[in-house]
């Protein structure tokens, strides 16, 4: 999670995670343990179909704190 929280290349949340796995922009995925099962696993075969690497987090509040944002995340990435 260092390597999320020191980035400036980040997108958050299910929708750009998504997107940016489909446009192969992504280097590295992250998804929380206690999102939305059906969330937790279109992110992880998003990230598997386009063979990128997915770290599970232990929570959405963490993820979300790592990625500097006020709310809760279910997944964040890292930009090429």
């Amino acid at each position: 999670m260092e390597r999320l929280k020191s980035s400036s290349r980040k997108v958050t949340g299910v929708k750009q995670v998504t997107r940016a796995l489909k446009a192969g922009k992504l280097t590295l995925v992250y998804v929380a343990n206690d999102a939305d099962t059906f969330l937790y696993q279109q992110i992880v075969r998003a990230a598997e179909e386009a063979g990128v690497p997915c770290v599970r987090v232990a929570s959405m509040k963490e993820l979300g704190i790592a990625c500097g944002v006020d709310v809760s995340a279910a997944a964040a990435g890292i930009l090429k």
